[in-house]
């Protein structure tokens, strides 16, 4: 050997010389191990068979460890699955608690901007509750309901729908129903709600 060695890497050659020696005193040739299955009053050949088992046991560890590891890493998988989906719904239900009304209107089919509050059910006339919503989140469908409260305090009619895909946070949207002759004459009122919370509520006159 002619390379010159720096003290650090001697004290490193020193400790792997070692490692190796001990290794190699720690392994035990096969006749030796015979012997001692002798001295014991075992029978020697069984060795092979026996040698088997051991490493057979040691594939199992090893397996089962794997098998831990990568359980641990898809229940961190699903962990970081889930905190992700509760934050997005978070989020999402952040975003539609600042969703409020603007205007609501009243009209007929024929919408001159006007709010009625007098329909005439004598006409036939579909009715349209109109309503102009301010902070909606851009990019979401909403899910809305409309409720249509007889003056018996009865809801006579339900409209559950969804928005198109909002693209401005003052979102126009509408429900509507048919007041007809055999409608309950009186004070009448219309809903919105927005996932079970009310958004806005209008009364018209029914005559």
């Amino acid at each position: 050997m002619t390379q010159r060695l720096t003290t650090e890497q001697l004290k490193q050659i020193i400790a792997e010389v070692g490692n190796l020696q001990a290794s190699q005193e720690a392994e035990i040739e096969p006749e030796q191990v015979k012997q001692i299955l002798q001295e014991l009053g075992l029978a020697p050949d069984l060795l092979d068979e026996a040698l088997v088992q051991v490493q057979r046991r040691e594939a199992l560890k090893q397996q089962q460890k794997r098998n831990r590891t990568i359980a641990a890493g898809v229940i961190f998988a699903a962990a970081i699955a889930i905190m992700a989906t509760i934050f997005t719904i978070r989020q999402h239900n952040s975003a539609l608690e600042l969703v409020s009304t603007q205007r609501n209107r009243i009209t007929l089919t024929q919408d001159d901007g006007s709010n009625l509050r007098n329909i005439s059910r004598q006409n036939g006339s579909e009715v349209f509750y109109r309503v102009t919503l301010k902070d909606a989140p851009v990019g979401k469908k909403l899910d809305l309901t409309c409720n249509w409260i007889d003056p018996n305090g009865e809801i006579v009619k339900q409209n559950r729908y969804q928005t198109r895909e909002i693209d401005k946070s003052i979102w126009d949207t509408h429900c509507r129903y048919n007041i007809g002759s055999a409608s309950t004459p009186g004070k009448w009122k219309v809903q919105m709600f927005l996932q079970g919370r009310q958004l806005s509520e209008t009364e018209f006159e029914v005559r």
